[in-house]
Order: C-alpha cells, then structure tokens, then sequence
C-alpha cells in the first residue's frame, strides 16, 4: 500500500511501505531549481517498487507563490535539506540521497557534511551554467546577478524547456504555463543563489566521500558536461560511477533515455547493497 502525504506544502511526494514493515533502505531527492517534486514522481514510484522508502520534498522558494523565490538564499536550501537529513538518517540502514540539477547540488552539500550517505545519486549537476541555451544572456550576467537589479529581472524558460522529446516537451510547456508544476521563469536573484551554493560545494568537494552516480546528458541545455566531469574528478569518493546521454536535454528523468536512468540507478543502489551485504556475512564468520 502506497501512502502519499505532505508536509511543508501540497507538492511533497511521500512514498512508504506500510504492509509489513519500514523499508530498511530510503531514498531522499530534491527537484531543480524553480521546478518541484512533480519532476520526480515518476522516478519515486520507480525507486519506491525497488522497495525503498522515498522522500520528496519542495525546497523553499517552490511550490507556493511565485514570489517567494525572489526573497529564498541557498541557505535557506542547504538548512532545509539538512534539517530533512536529520529527521530521517536514523529511521534507515541505508539512506541514499539524490536531486536534478539544483538538487544534485544539495546531495553533493549533504554528503560533504555527512559521511553516513549510502549514495548520492547526481542527475543533471549544475555546478556551472554553461549549457547551450545559455549564452544568448550572457551579457546581463555581471550587471544582473552582481547588483540589485537580480530582483527584478527574470529569465524567461524557452524552448526546448529542458526535454529533447517533442511530445514530452508539449505537454511538459502546457503544464508550465499554469505554474502548476514549474515556475515558468528563471529569476536572476535564484540563479545568483544557485551559484553561490554551486561555489561552496566546490570548494569542499573533496569531502565528499560517498558512493556517487553521475549522470549527465552530453547536450544538456542548462549546464554543459563541465559540472558531472568536475564532480567526478574531484570527489573522494571509493566507488563512482559516471554515465553520459547522447539523446537527451537537461530533464534527463522524462526524456528519451530515462530507461538508462532508471536501470542505472537500480544498478548502482544493487551494487551498494550488495557490497554490505557482503560485509555483514564477513563480520558474522568472523564472530563465529
């Protein structure tokens, strides 16, 4: 029995096995930035059939009236997603967290301030915003972001809003158009935050020590391969894995290859079970 409910907002999305038991695994993930936890649900049923427990929630800024987003800091995220962490860690063996986009960015914040992450799963990182649909804008960039002006300019979302599938991106445009599951703008004062919390995570990057799974798709519209292959590189992470999409835009969980993302993510949470699993028999023969 699925059991949906909310918390901060209508837009949370929780899935919780009830029929027997707690699920011994969760799952954590943030949406990107000015999106919500609609963007996920998909991927959360998927996650949730796997037989883990699934959290979803609405960062602040999202899901309620436009206008918020103008007045939300990236530490308004980053104490949002910790104070989630704190609640939920001890309930789970195994806790993985995960996001798109502004989201990957908060697990990768997350996991460089706690070490108990089981994996991070990072789709669509954006650490820098250099996608192709970028450039145009280019220009207002040091007056926008870097004065007051950020709080009264907006970035309009265009074609191809983040999808390569044409039927997908029409009805993904419909849905968008009535803010009923993504604001239909870029406020330059929440891409000024974004990128703040972007160079902090950066900067520690290195104390990121969790298992991690990138992927990231080679023309990604909003921030090109740069971020994933940054995080890659400089993690500390024992196990990592790395996967890039040739046939997708920046929303790779409901473009032409989210199949890919779904198996690999299953593959990668597989992969983690299977190695404690592994250690736990080795620690009892080793009682015996």
């Amino acid at each position: 029995m699925i059991i949906q409910k909310t918390k901060k907002t209508d837009m949370d999305y929780i899935l919780i096995h009830r029929e027997t038991v707690q699920a011994n695994s969760a799952v954590m993930l943030f949406h990107g930035l000015t999106g919500s936890p609609y963007e996920l649900k998909k991927y959360a049923k998927f996650l949730y059939d796997m037989g883990h427990d699934v959290y979803c929630y609405c960062l602040p800024g999202h899901g309620c009236h436009p206008v918020d987003i103008f007045s939300v800091k990236e530490k308004n995220w980053r104490d949002f997603a910790r104070e989630r962490y704190m609640e939920l860690r001890k309930n789970y063996a195994d806790f993985f967290v995960g996001g798109l986009c502004l989201g990957a960015v908060l697990a990768l914040h997350l996991a460089e301030e706690n070490k108990d992450i089981t994996g991070l799963i990072c789709l669509s990182t954006t650490l820098f915003l250099d996608g192709w649909t970028i450039p145009w804008y280019n220009f207002l960039m040091p007056l926008g972001l870097y004065t007051i002006l950020r709080y009264y300019y907006t970035f309009p979302e265009r074609e191809p809003y983040g999808i390569k599938n044409i039927k997908v991106r029409n009805t993904i445009s419909k849905l968008m158009s009535k803010n009923t599951i993504a604001m239909d703008n870029y406020p330059l004062s929440s891409i000024y935050e974004l990128l703040l919390l972007s160079k902090k995570v950066r900067k520690n990057i290195r104390k990121v020590f969790a298992p991690v799974l990138i992927i990231h798709s080679l023309e990604d519209d909003l921030t090109s391969t740069r971020s994933a292959k940054y995080t890659y590189k400089n993690v500390s992470s024992f196990y990592k894995e790395y996967m890039e999409l040739s046939d997708s835009y920046h929303l790779v969980l409901y473009d032409n290859e989210k199949e890919k993302v779904y198996n690999k993510t299953m593959e990668f949470i597989n992969a983690l079970s299977y190695k404690r699993n592994i250690s736990l028999k080795e620690l009892q023969n080793k009682k015996k």
